[in-house]
Parts: structure tokens; C-alpha cells; sequence
């Protein structure tokens, strides 16, 4: 039996490149055919901690080729423990013969394809200059998320801004060898209106972007907000907005950014432009002018796993001794 790798977030971490795996993205969502059913979400009674855990389980596969599926658990009360509230691993299998050719680290397999699938959906919806940008949010996704726009767009200019200046700072530190300049703010508000791309992945359940601060010609990349009563960005940026999805599966249902503003009225499911299985396949257009602002919202899709999964599985593979 062929034996089966095991893919660790160091290796995630020092392979990943992330113009390769956007293209791949890019051809996943352009019509692979790959089937995704719809996320299994189960809470169980956790006794020892008073409150709920959960289990999620997000399959997807290429019939014949490629299956996958990614299981999370969610236990809120880990920080006592020294642990992550979430964890998880992804199951990377054969899918003609059933068999289990990997298993991923799904901490670091999320991270890159979800800023890889935000730069994935910049490049239809950013305009090609923009050389500015304001990273709102110093966790784990924020260095992925600026090296992934900055590998669609010339980007010069980074500022990032997060609860604490010192945290900001250090996400500037991570990216000191890169080709643009970092810079920690202190507000949101004195740089966000001098940028060309605002991205957000924070789990804010207020607004922190406003409509008043928006300029022609941006692009809005909202990441966090990943439960239905929780925002980023208010009614008077997303009126001002052409708005787009990852999918329409996800993106009318989970997050609070979309889902609010359709449950009092503000929009309606028409007024929603394209996800980026339309975009990617051409079937809609992404930005259709220089001075249009534009509003993407990513909840994640278990597509951007398989086919990351694919692509880092690969990797190893070609990098891997022979004859071991």
C-alpha cells in the first residue's frame, strides 16, 4: 500500500507560492468539476466544560480523482489548557481507489488558500495599480493575506492595524524582507481613505470599516466575521459597494456582513453581482470601472481545501527522496 504523507505546517508554511496557488484556484472555481455537498455541523455536549463543542466536517471531491475532507473541532474554553480553541486536520484521499495519500496540518492548509482565495478574487475586482493597502487584523491570516494581494498587485505600501500597536508591529516585522514598506497604525481611520485595498479578518462583531471613510476606486476584502450576527464593515459600505461572494452557497447564509443587511432590507440576493465560480469562468464581469468600490465577502468553500490540499500534496511529491 502506498504509503501516506504526512504534510506539516512547516512545510505548508515554506512551500507555499502563492501566485501557483491562486492560478490553481483560479481553475478550480473556473469549472473542475468538483462537487462540495454542504458542510456537516454538529454540536456535542461537552460536561466537563458547561458548554457546547462542535464538530465540522467539510468533504469535497473530483469523482474519480480527488476526494478530501477537512474535520475541525471547536472547544472554547481551550485557552485554559494551553490550546486552540480550533483545530483540525484534512484528509487528502484517492478518489478512484478510496485510499488516503495524505493528511494535512488544516491550520495552515485554511490560512493559505483563504488569502489566496481573497487575492484570487482581487485580481477581477482591485483595480491593476493598486500599490496601497490596510491589512485590519493581526492573527494568523494577516501575513498570508498581504504576501497573497501583493502577489496580484504592486503593492508599495502596507499598513496594518490591529487591538494593539504592538501586535502590528510585529506582523510588520514578519514582512520586513519583503518588497514593500510596513507600517503600524494606530487607527483604521487616518490611512483608510489613502489606500487602494482594504482587508479585514478579524472577529469583530461591529463594524469596523465605514461607508463614510470609503473612496472611489477601492477594493473592500472582508475575511472575519464568520458568524451571522457579526460584521466588518456597516450599511453605508455595503450600499456603496458592488458586492461579490466566494459562493452564494456560504455567502448568503453564515456571515453576518451579508446576511444582515439582507434580513433588514438594506439589499436583496439580486443585488449581489457574482460569486467567483462566475467570475472565474468569465460568465460575469468583476470590476467594470476605475472609479467603482468593490465589496468582497469570503466565508471559505471546501473547493479552496481540496484543491490546495492537491497543490501542497504535489509539492511534496516532487520535493520528497526516492526510493525511501
Amino acid at each position: 500500500m502506498q504509503p501516506i504523507s504526512l504534510i506539516s505546517d512547516h512545510f505548508i508554511e515554506e512551500k507555499c507560492n502563492f501566485k501557483e496557488l491562486i492560478e490553481k484556484l483560479r481553475a478550480g472555481f473556473s469549472g473542475s468539476g468538483i462537487s462540495v455537498p454542504m458542510r456537516h455541523h454538529h454540536d456535542y455536549p461537552n460536561p466537563e466544560e458547561g458548554k457546547d463543542s462542535t464538530l465540522l466536517l467539510m468533504p469535497a471531491f473530483q469523482s474519480g480523482k480527488d476526494l478530501g475532507v477537512k474535520i475541525v473541532t471547536v472547544s472554547p474554553n481551550n485557552g485554559k489548557y494551553d490550546l486552540p480553541s480550533i483545530q483540525g486536520t484534512y484528509i487528502y484521499l484517492d478518489g478512484h481507489k478510496g485510499n488516503i495519500k495524505a493528511i494535512l496540518d488544516a491550520k495552515s492548509l485554511t490560512g493559505k488558500r483563504t488569502a489566496a482565495t481573497s487575492a484570487l478574487a482581487s485580481s477581477y475586482l482591485s483595480r491593476k495599480d493598486s500599490s496601497s493597502m490596510l491589512m485590519i487584523g493581526t492573527g494568523a491570516l494577516a501575513i498570508n493575506l498581504i504576501q497573497a494581494h501583493a502577489s496580484v498587485r504592486p503593492i508599495k505600501e502596507v499598513y496594518v492595524w490591529g487591538r494593539t500597536i504592538e501586535k502590528a508591529q510585529l506582523v510588520c516585522h514578519a514582512l520586513k524582507n519583503f518588497p514593500f514598506t510596513c507600517k503600524a497604525v494606530s487607527t483604521i481611520e487616518e490611512v483608510i481613505s489613502q489606500v487602494a485595498i482594504i482587508s479585514s479578518a478579524t472577529l469583530s462583531p461591529v463594524p469596523l470599516v465605514f461607508g463614510k471613510w470609503l473612496k472611489a476606486g477601492q477594493h473592500l476584502d472582508l475575511v472575519g466575521a464568520y458568524k451571522k450576527d457579526m460584521r466588518e464593515a456597516d450599511d453605508e459600505a455595503v450600499l456603496k459597494s458592488s458586492l461579490f461572494l466566494d459562493t452564494y452557497q456560504g455567502g448568503l447564509k453564515e456571515s453576518g456582513d451579508i446576511l444582515i443587511p439582507l434580513t433588514t432590507g438594506i439589499i436583496t440576493e439580486e443585488t449581489i453581482k457574482a460569486d467567483l465560480f462566475e467570475l472565474c469562468s468569465t460568465v460575469k464581469p468583476g470590476r467594470t470601472s476605475e472609479t467603482e468600490i468593490t465589496y468582497f465577502k469570503s466565508v471559505g468553500h471546501a473547493l479552496e481545501d481540496l484543491v490546495a490540499a492537491g497543490y501542497f500534496y504535489e509539492a511534496y511529491n516532487l520535493k520528497a527522496p526516492k526510493n525511501v
